[in-house]
This record gives structure tokens, C-alpha cells and sequence, in this order.
């Protein structure tokens, strides 16, 4: 017996001094900050008004003025366009010189291709020397670019016309542009099995990256709060209609009854029950279900320090 002792006592040892698999606790703190509820859809960016511009004439591109991208003013001279007849005796003059080039220049006059609003230029789809009939598109026009984009039914009751939001270009992530609800769509459409509705999105100033076809996420800020106590949405668990956080109190851990408002995906205001600077702990499974233990359609059975009661 008096050799096995030292043996247990050393195992003993070996048991205590082991390294623990546990994960120490985490922590978090009640801060002061902002909180943003956004509404996340995805878009599309689109012209505004998309106007095809046609030639006045049949006939043949002398000057293109324009290049994609450039801001013109309504009424301006975009393009000069020969019809067919004048193209025709421009060249047969050509043969004869250039006294007579100039004489039927003078004499029969180009057609001008004018900007019929104001906006740029999306797409050009002429060069100088090529024919064209009066029902092609020789460029096509728009007055501002905007995001068109998809609301499910069930959220459509939430978005309003002057609501604000927020743009993020696939292609840009790092750029977010402060945008407005400028329209919704009365009628319904139905993709993927999903109705939805379609939201034109005004940007407050359109990028120079701006670029028609690009896909986006459109955020509808939903509710803001400023200057409010707030943790992490992980401190926080909700059961039987009440929201809870974990303090370590004498050694253990237990759950404190606290009033909640405005969430995000990553926040949660802090109403009541703490105060700025107070320490809780992210709560495992474990804890949650030694520490709130029972019917969630039931008051938990102990006191707002998480005392149970007898």
C-alpha cells in the first residue's frame, strides 16, 4: 500500500498540471456607438432614360463629333450624315477636282444628327464613311445612370420612395455610394419562382466607374441609432421572448435579463440593464444551456443575476 500512494499522488499531479482543452472564455464590452439596419437586394446598373438615336437621312457618315462616355447638351450637332444622292455626287465630283467637290458642298448641305436631350453618349456604333438607314441606331444616348433593384414581396412594405440606401459595385467593394429610392414598380415580376418588384435607385452623384450592366448590392438603411450603448449580436441570446447576456459573477457564470432595440447582422442596441465599460461573455452552447435551462414558451426559473431561484 505504501508503494501505491506515491504512485496516485503522482498521477494526481500529472492530472492537475495537464493542459485544459477548454477555449478560454471571450469577452466583449458595452460600448457607445452607431447602429445602421440596412435591407441587403442585389442590382443592376441601367440608364435612366435609353434613347436610340437615328439618322434623319439615309446616307453616309461624314464627321463623328462624339466618342462614348462624353456629356452633350440638347440641341447639339453630334454627327454630319450625306444622303445617299449627296454622298453620291460628292464622290463623282471627287473625279473632277476639287473646285467641284466644293461647289456641290456649297450647294447641297450635310444633315446634322442632333442630341435630342440632355445626358452622354453609352454607345456609338458609327464611324465616318459608313452607311447607314434611317431605322438603325447610329448612337444610343442617356440622360443618368441608375441601379435597378430587386425587392422579394414579402419586404416591398418596407421600402418607401425617397428612402435612403447605399451602393456597392461588384467591381468596386470599397466604394460605397450614397444613393435614394427614386421609384417603385407597380407591377410585380416573377424570377427564379420568386416575385419581386423592381426599385430604381438614383445614385446622389454617379462615379466616373459608373457602367451600364454592372451588378451591385443595394442596401436600404431600414433604422439608424446614434450615440447608443451597443455589443456584439454573439453576446446576446433571446429565448422565450426576452434577450439575455452571461456575466461572471463569484466564480460562475450567469445570465442577466436586459432589454434590446435596433439590431444589424453584427450589432444590438443596448436599452437597458447595463452600462458602458460592463464586461459579458460571448456565450457558448454549453453555457447557454446551463444557464438558461428549461421550456423556451417558459419565464426561465431564476433572478435578472441569473440566481435560480428556490
Amino acid at each position: 500500500m505504501k508503494k501505491i500512494m506515491p504512485f496516485i499522488i503522482g498521477l494526481l499531479f500529472l492530472a492537475a498540471c495537464a493542459p485544459s482543452n477548454e477555449k478560454p472564455l471571450e469577452t466583449a464590452k458595452v460600448t457607445r456607438g452607431n447602429i445602421l439596419a440596412q435591407l441587403p437586394t442585389t442590382g443592376v446598373v441601367i440608364p435612366r432614360n435609353r434613347l436610340g438615336i437615328k439618322p434623319p437621312v439615309a446616307g453616309r457618315v461624314e464627321q463623328a463629333l462624339v466618342v462614348e462616355g462624353q456629356h452633350v447638351a440638347k440641341g447639339e450637332v453630334l454627327a454630319w450624315m450625306s444622303s445617299s444622292e449627296r454622298a453620291a455626287l460628292l464622290d463623282a465630283a471627287r473625279a473632277k477636282g476639287p473646285e467641284e467637290v466644293k461647289y456641290w458642298e456649297d450647294v447641297y448641305k450635310p444633315a446634322p444628327i442632333i442630341a435630342p436631350l440632355d445626358g452622354f453618349i453609352i454607345k456609338r456604333n458609327m464611324e465616318p464613311g459608313q452607311f447607314f438607314s434611317i431605322s438603325d441606331d447610329v448612337l444610343v444616348m442617356a440622360d443618368r445612370l441608375i441601379v435597378q433593384a430587386q425587392v422579394d414581396e414579402t419586404d416591398i412594405g418596407r421600402i418607401k420612395v425617397g428612402q435612403k440606401a447605399d451602393i456597392v459595385l461588384d467591381a468596386y467593394p470599397d466604394a460605397s455610394i450614397p444613393a435614394q429610392v427614386e421609384q417603385i414598380a407597380y407591377e410585380s415580376q416573377t424570377i427564379n419562382n420568386v416575385t419581386v418588384y423592381m426599385i430604381n435607385v438614383l445614385p446622389e452623384s454617379v462615379p466616373s466607374f459608373f457602367r451600364s450592366g454592372m451588378s451591385s448590392t443595394v442596401n436600404f438603411t431600414m433604422d439608424e441609432r446614434t450615440d447608443v450603448l451597443e455589443l456584439p449580436l454573439t453576446a446576446i441570446k433571446k429565448k422565450g421572448g426576452r434577450s439575455y447576456v452571461f456575466i461572471q459573477q463569484n466564480g460562475s457564470i450567469k445570465a442577466m435579463q436586459v432589454q434590446t432595440g435596433l439590431e444589424n447582422s453584427s450589432k444590438v442596441e443596448l436599452v437597458s440593464g447595463l452600462k458602458e465599460g460592463d464586461e459579458v461573455v460571448i456565450p457558448t452552447q454549453k453555457i447557454i444551456q446551463e444557464a438558461l435551462p428549461g421550456d423556451t414558451h417558459r419565464p426561465p426559473s431564476f433572478n435578472l443575476l441569473g440566481g435560480k431561484k428556490k
